[in-house]
Parts: structure tokens; C-alpha cells; sequence
């Protein structure tokens, strides 16, 4: 963006995966980037886990936010989603690192690997906690609506 006054940049706006779509795939990537201690590349994969306290937080902040426009069924898929995108980027990763790395920027050899690696062990965290999770979308989903 620029000022208008003085044509100087003030900002930029990243809107490369910018699109029409589900609340979900937005409420699953925050799942993804907010829950886990680690890096996305973190390469000690005892690190990567997902914390069941910052997804309540997550999940509760989204909700009040979006009380006047998500959906039961959304809602339905709230916990489901965080592990979906995991999954996806998760993918991504790797077959960008099989492909020779043409997507995603890399910084070192195996960055790839690494952040594909990492992804699909919080997609295995995930799975051991879904049904805590889906318990705690339920529960934040009641608060917020009364």
C-alpha cells in the first residue's frame, strides 16, 4: 500500500493464497501455525506437538469472533480442520523437497524434508488428541452461545 500524499510504500499486502472458501481452511492453518511449540522446521521431532491449551485459546477467540457468521456444521468441523490443513501442508513440503524445491523458499538442504517431517508429526499429535479436541470445540462453542 502507499500514502496517498506522499507515494511512500506504508505496507505490503501478501495476498497470494488470498480466495473465496470455507472459515475452515483459515481456523485449520491458525490450528497449524498457533498450537505447536516448535518451528515449522524444527528437525527434533519430540518438539512438535500440539498444546491442548493453546488450541482451547485458538478455539475460543475464533468462536467469539465469528459467533455471527460460522455455522453449526462449520463448528462441527473446527477441530477436524487444524489436522486436514496440517496434512495438506504437510504434503506440500514434501513434494516440493521431491520436486527439487521450486515452490516454497528453503534455506538449507532438506528444508523441505524437514518442515514435511514436522508437519505430519503434529498431524499424529493431533490424532491422539481429537477427541479432546472435538470435546473442547464443543464446550468453547456453548460458552460463547450460551
Amino acid at each position: 500500500m502507499l500514502d496517498r500524499e506522499t507515494d511512500k510504500a506504508v505496507c505490503v499486502i501478501d495476498l497470494d493464497t488470498v480466495m473465496p472458501g470455507s472459515v475452515l481452511y483459515d481456523f485449520g492453518d491458525m490450528v497449524r501455525t498457533m498450537t505447536s511449540p516448535a518451528a515449522e522446521d524444527e528437525e527434533n521431532l519430540d518438539k512438535t506437538f500440539l498444546r491442548m491449551p493453546m488450541f482451547e485459546a485458538v478455539v475460543k477467540g475464533y468462536l467469539e469472533a465469528s459467533r455471527e457468521f460460522i455455522t453449526p456444521q462449520e463448528v462441527s468441523k473446527l477441530a477436524f480442520s487444524g489436522l486436514l490443513i496440517t496434512m495438506e501442508t504437510g504434503i506440500r513440503f514434501l513434494t516440493d523437497y521431491l520436486e527439487g524445491d521450486v515452490y516454497f523458499k528453503t534455506k538449507k538442504e532438506r528444508h523441505n524434508l524437514h518442515r514435511a517431517r514436522t508437519q505430519l508429526r503434529l498431524v499424529e499429535s493431533m490424532e491422539e488428541q481429537m477427541p479432546e479436541m472435538e470435546e473442547c470445540v464443543r464446550k468453547c462453542f456453548q460458552t460463547v452461545n450460551g
